[in-house]
């Protein structure tokens, strides 16, 4: 039996950099050859990318952890150490990836391009960079800069073009199996459909679009009740529903309790999937009297929906529903993407003055702090505003008032892992 799963959470590590050399140059006859220590190499990248050969996330209930190698370091006559190579992480197409700890939108894996969700650390500086006409034999250099690291949550959220929803056996399955080449488990029992299915409707040559069959939802399904609740999240990238309906009411519901309950349940979970346009499709309609179909139908089209009676499983009817179908996509946009969110800007209060750890090596002050890292992530150096923001972060965080008391003056270089800059007093 495939277990279908559709989310999963993994722990990722981008590489971290490798350290720059202390090297000199020695050479017989050449007298103070000088610094010639090499740059230490970049970490590898964590990198997702789309493969269609997969359709869930179970891989990722086995390995949880995914670590990128480290940069190689810098060596002894002006050599840099290798970049090391990004870890890719294959995932299926439609995989939102995001922040475990915040929700925020790291990556859609929509499209065929990978994406870098997690930077590798730059290497650290040999000590060739730290030579001056008053420092002409350095003997430090700057260690790599740790690659990114967090938690993140991957939810696989199907790419279809159709959703079709309803209750438990009221032919959503029926349907896709006799309108494309798709095969899902077809029987007289509620929840015969435990995973997604999606199928491929050919309409004539060029014209086809993606119909995914939704695993029946009840009533209470957005809070967790039956089997649907784990699957509402694939009706959200749908461009629209088409509504499945048992309009006989041959298992004992009211047709029109069952429409309203489903409408209601996909409104609680997003409110909007409300908005999303929808076409009604009666099935089972030989088991129903012509009063029982008209009287739905009016029902149906008083909500300003479209209502077609079907028999889904000898195609009676069908291929109006299609027709209608085909014609309410080319007004559509296409399957919606999510877009990456901005890392939100971190203030730090003074209470994280402890945690900076400043090293004076020849009047170059080295200051580091893990909490640091994340702060420089989220400024651009290039924007005068947003070194305005690193530069209050400094102050108000108390790595000023360290630097002073670790003996900093005037015109002396500060190396903020790969920032530096000359202390102004």
């Amino acid at each position: 039996m495939v277990v279908f799963v559709d989310v999963a959470k993994i722990k990722i590590k981008a590489g971290d950099g490798g350290d720059g050399s202390v090297a000199f140059h020695r050479e017989k006859y050449v007298a103070s050859g000088g610094p010639d220590g090499g740059d230490g190499g970049r970490g590898g990248n964590i990198v997702f990318k789309a493969d269609d050969n997969l359709s869930t996330l179970a891989d990722f209930r086995y390995k949880r952890k995914y670590a990128a190698p480290k940069g190689e370091n810098g060596r002894g006559g002006r050599c840099n150490g290798k970049k090391a190579d990004d870890l890719v992480i294959r995932v299926p197409r439609g995989t939102v990836i995001k922040d475990a700890e915040t929700g925020r939108i790291l990556a859609d894996i929509s499209s065929n391009e990978p994406v870098v969700v997690a930077h590798g650390g730059k290497g650290g500086w040999g000590n060739i960079h730290f030579a001056t006409p008053t420092r002409q034999t350095p003997r430090f250099a700057k260690p790599g800069m740790p690659g990114e690291q967090f938690d993140v949550q991957l939810e696989l959220k199907l790419l279809a073009d159709v959703g079709l929803v309803g209750y438990p056996n009221v032919g959503k399955s029926t349907l896709v199996s006799v309108v494309s080449e798709a095969k899902p488990v077809i029987a007289n029992y509620h929840f015969t459909t435990i995973t997604p299915v999606l199928g491929v409707v050919r309409l004539g040559e060029g014209e086809s679009f993606v119909m995914a069959d939704i695993p029946g939802l009840i009533e209470g399904a957005w809070e967790g009740v039956g089997l649907g609740h784990q699957f509402l999240r694939h009706v959200e990238r749908c461009r629209m529903l088409v509504h499945i309906v048992d309009i006989a009411g041959s298992e004992g519901r009211n047709p029109k309790e069952d429409f309203k309950t489903i409408n209601s349940e996909l409104e609680k979970f997003n409110p909007e999937l409300a908005k999303r346009p929808m076409i009604v499709a009666g099935n089972k309609c030989d088991l129903a009297t012509d009063e029982q179909i008209e009287d739905f139908k009016n029902f149906v089209e008083e909500q300003g929906y479209k209502f077609f009676p079907i028999m889904a499983a000898i195609r009676y009817d069908v291929d109006p529903l299609l027709n209608c179908i085909r014609e309410e996509l080319s007004k559509l946009p296409p399957i919606s993407r999510f877009e990456a969110e901005p890392m939100p800007i971190v203030e730090v209060d003074k209470s994280k003055r402890n945690e900076v750890k400043i090293t004076n090596h020849d009047g170059v002050y080295f200051v580091e702090g893990e909490w640091l890292i994340r702060i420089m992530n989220s400024v651009n150096f290039d924007d005068y505003e947003s070194l305005q923001y690193f530069q209050r972060v400094l102050l108000n965080a108390g790595v000023i008032d360290a630097l002073y008391d670790a003996g900093v003056q005037e015109g002396d270089t500060v190396s903020i892992y790969d920032f530096e800059f000359d202390f102004v007093d």
